[in-house]
């Protein structure tokens, strides 16, 4: 696997985007929750405040849907 060196600018009103269509679609399923999560991490690259790479998102998104197919944090 190569790195990606793509970079990606800085875009507040795609941030917004996405983690408004986050909020909209969370509820009590965990599949909203998760789909609600990756839409989240997926905004955090166009964030100017966050810095991470679409790798560290991939790899935090095989961790939520890891976690959800454990039943939880708790097990």
């Amino acid at each position: 696997m190569g790195t990606d060196d793509r970079t990606f600018d800085a875009d507040p009103e795609r941030v917004a985007f996405l983690r408004e269509i986050a909020d909209e679609i969370r509820d009590e399923t965990s599949e909203s929750k998760q789909l609600a999560n990756i839409l989240y991490r997926t905004s955090d690259l166009y964030d100017p405040t966050e810095e991470t790479t679409p790798e560290e998102i991939v790899r935090n998104v095989k961790f939520i849907l890891e976690v959800t197919e454990r039943g939880g944090l708790d097990r």
